[in-house]
């Protein structure tokens, strides 16, 4: 073989490398082809292994929900973190806590909102509106971005660590829920089971949070799930339980707050503790519609969008100066409360003044949930309740801690929903059985009064504003992908609205089709015709067809869902009816029949899900 380097005369000798590369890089690929159907026939596998076994998809449930915990423990520590740093808290000391701020601390609130408002327009948040876990099980199956939840859980945290008066609770049960869902789809596994680990994981990371798996377990199912499902009870638990043991070994700190109770409670008790529920539900409802209110004169008054926050975090600062109690989700603030021992009218004074807080934070763009708030503010609240019966009944009629536990409970369920999520939360808090009954008492009032006079939860009433009709997370995104235009048949009859009735009767005899959809000179709808009309004794077989015409002003829209449709069939009551584009051209004919079967049959193989028949 002749030897590489130069010639004598200078030129290069052909070397051997380029070829020998070629054949290496053609094994290489050659490798790759064969590992990818390896791969894929693996992935097939274990998809297979969840689609057929409860006990997989338990297991993967469990590492979601360890993964929930883990995140929840790292979003509290970074918003703790930028809390200290930035109003130089001592080392174990909450921002609502403190008894007093400076004034260069307050300046720290507008700044806070600079800094969303630059992290907002720099991952271009605002362009789409981001998913949140309840919306992706009830209108997308479970699906939700990992993009959208890291860019939700950037701007709680920011809001949170500025001390805006909002809680972290949306980031942990956004990032959980968004585990969740990546791994049900890298499986490629069902529809159902995709929602179930988003709940588990929304689930776990509340757990973790509160250090109570009863209560992440009930708000999955409550709140992200929208249904006790026997198919999810065992993955949530495990979820659950695993979220609290990861963040425990990861040495965080619950917020479950532990407090002494009155002791056993009577019937009398539960009819004392009955009312707090419904002035629970009637503060819950003035909350979550101020804060619409608020958002919606904030646009109005044309305020720049990347503006608000930081006028927002000003007109926080005369309610800081009130007290700090306002600021943050609160957790200090509600210790120091059942701690007891301040005046009557310092709890309305900070009780009102928390409330603003809320508003304006979430009112002028602020990122964040009001669960803890609800759960701040319901202590102050069941204050109040007791003190006031004190000074019309007497007093000792209703215990003071008693009652904060039970405000705190029903104003959760009157903001966030979830009636048996937060009876386990006072459950998990206290041991007291006979409390979790009056809790759970409360609660139901609560419930009620705000499902026949308002009808949202917190997170569905931003969702109607948006303009969607959901009120649960409920599975209806299956209605939703249900349009007309992909249940209608396009082979529709269609034939100009001034054809003659002799005409029409050569085209189509009797027994040929059932009806027939009249379009005019331009092509553009024009009714739909029963075929034995034009049959019927005493029809003059000269006149146009469109004289006898039906539904003439009615049609169906290819975007609008099942539910839409349906309606549409009741009220124009006919069997049949065109489906037209936006230039009123017939697109297809749908017929009544065909729509109720198709959503019978939607709607059992919902029932099968929810049973968890595979």
């Amino acid at each position: 073989m002749a030897p590489e380097g130069p010639t004598p005369t200078g030129s290069p000798v052909p070397t051997a490398e380029p070829e020998r590369a070629r054949e290496l890089k053609a094994a290489e690929q050659g490798a790759v082809l064969r590992r990818a159907p390896r791969a894929a026939a693996l992935l097939d596998w274990i998809s297979g292994r969840f689609r057929a076994s409860e006990a997989w998809l338990v297991g993967l449930a469990i590492v979601v929900g360890s993964a929930a915990g883990a995140l929840t423990v790292a979003q509290g520590a970074i918003a703790e973190t930028v809390q200290h740093l930035l109003f130089r808290l001592p080392a174990e000391a909450r921002l609502s806590a403190l008894p007093s701020l400076s004034l260069p601390q307050l300046l720290i609130l507008p700044l806070g909102g600079v800094a969303l408002a630059a992290f907002t327009l720099m991952v271009r948040a605002r362009r789409r509106a981001l998913v949140d876990a309840v919306e992706a099980n009830a209108l997308h199956g479970g699906r939700m971005s990992v993009i959208d939840s890291l860019i939700i859980s950037g701007q709680t945290l920011i809001s949170n660590g500025f001390g805006a008066s909002v809680g972290l609770e949306a980031a942990y049960a956004q990032m959980g829920g968004a585990g969740g869902s990546l791994a049900g789809r890298a499986f490629r596994i069902r529809r159902a089971d995709v929602r179930t680990l988003v709940g588990a994981g929304a689930g776990a990371g509340i757990a973790a949070a509160f250090g109570a798996p009863l209560t992440g377990a009930f708000y999955a199912f409550e709140i992200v799930i929208g249904a006790y499902t026997p198919s999810a009870i065992a993955p949530i638990a495990a979820a659950a339980l695993a979220g609290v043991m990861t963040a425990r070994a990861l040495g965080s700190t619950p917020y479950l707050v532990s407090a002494p109770t009155g002791g056993a409670l009577g019937a009398t008790d539960l009819l004392m503790l009955a009312p707090l529920g419904a002035l629970c539900a009637i503060i819950g409802i003035l909350l979550m519609r101020s804060v619409a209110l608020v958002e919606i004169g904030a646009r109005k008054a044309k305020l720049p969008a990347y503006a608000r926050p930081a006028i927002g975090g000003l007109l926080l600062i005369p309610l800081a100066m009130i007290s700090p109690q306002v600021l943050s989700a609160g957790h200090g603030a509600l210790h120091l409360d059942l701690a007891g021992g301040a005046a009557l009218g310092f709890i309305a004074v900070v009780f009102v003044a928390k409330c603003l807080a809320s508003i304006v934070s979430l009112g002028f763009g602020f990122r964040g949930g009001l669960f803890f708030a609800s759960l701040f503010l319901g202590t102050l609240a069941g204050h109040l309740f007791a003190e006031g019966a004190a000074v019309i009944l007497g007093p000792g009629i209703v215990n003071v801690t008693d009652a904060a536990l039970v405000g705190m409970a029903a104003l959760a369920v009157a903001v966030v929903g979830g009636p048996i999520t937060m009876a386990m939360l006072v459950l998990e808090a206290t041991r007291d059985l006979t409390l979790t009954g009056a809790v759970l008492a409360a609660a139901l009032v609560a419930s009620t009064i705000v499902r026949e006079a308002f009808g949202y939860s917190f997170s569905t009433w931003r969702l109607h504003l948006r303009g969607e009709t959901v009120k649960s997370a409920r599975d209806v995104g299956w209605v939703k992908t249900l349009t007309a235009g992909r249940m209608m048949r396009r082979e529709a009859n269609t034939t100009p609205s001034s054809t003659t009735v002799a005409e029409f009767r050569r085209r189509f005899p009797l027994g040929s089709t059932s009806r027939v959809v009249l379009a005019d000179e331009t092509g553009r709808y024009a009714g739909v015709l029963v075929t034995a009309a034009a049959y019927g004794e005493g029809v003059d077989p000269a006149q146009p067809v469109a004289q006898l015409a039906s539904a003439k002003d009615v049609a169906l829209r290819p975007e609008m869902d099942i539910g839409a449709v349906m309606r549409l069939f009741d009220s124009a009551q006919v069997d049949e009816l065109a489906v037209i584009g936006p230039d009123s051209e017939v697109l297809g004919v749908l017929s009544e029949t065909f729509v109720r079967r198709r959503y019978a049959e939607e709607l059992e193989k919902a029932q099968r899900e929810l049973f968890g028949e595979r």
